[in-house]
């Protein structure tokens, strides 16, 4: 009977596991072909009389992302110097690259160079790797003139 009992358990235990893994994918496959039939609707007129279209949701996305991006002056870049628990940002063409995680640039330094300041001259014209070693960082932000 204690068998019985403990495979019962496991199967149930398995089961909900499956079912738990198996939402979010399944959420996010619907909703897919729900964005692309709003995306459509809103290029066909309403069949339906005094209905309006479906608005695209496909912009949202970018509003979000771009929302969350710095805008920083260069003197306000100077702080995320990676030093004193600070995240290390560089910047390089206008674009603030982080480099927090990067083990090169341990403390916000890397090489005689510091986190927290505009890079571009340096990566571009005198950095061995060029601008390689930045694809792939997280875009963080971007300068603005202050």
């Amino acid at each position: 009977m204690k068998r019985i009992t403990t495979l019962i358990i496991s199967v149930l235990a398995l089961a909900l596991f499956a079912v738990g893994c198996a939402r979010p994918a399944t959420d996010a496959s619907a909703a897919e072909p729900a964005a692309m039939t709003d995306s459509a609707a809103a290029s066909e007129p309403s069949e339906a009389a005094g209905t309006e279209p479906a608005p695209a949701t496909e912009a949202a996305p970018a509003t979000e992302a771009a929302s969350d991006m710095l805008e920083l002056t260069l003197e306000e870049l100077e702080q995320y110097d990676g030093k004193d628990g600070n995240p290390a940002y560089v910047a390089v063409d206008g674009v603030i690259y982080d480099v927090t995680n990067v083990s090169a640039w341990s403390n916000g330094a890397h090489k005689g160079y510091f986190a927290g300041n505009d890079l571009t001259d340096i990566i571009k014209n005198k950095s061995p790797h060029g601008v390689k070693n930045l694809e792939g960082l997280p875009v963080v932000g971007k300068i603005v003139d202050g």
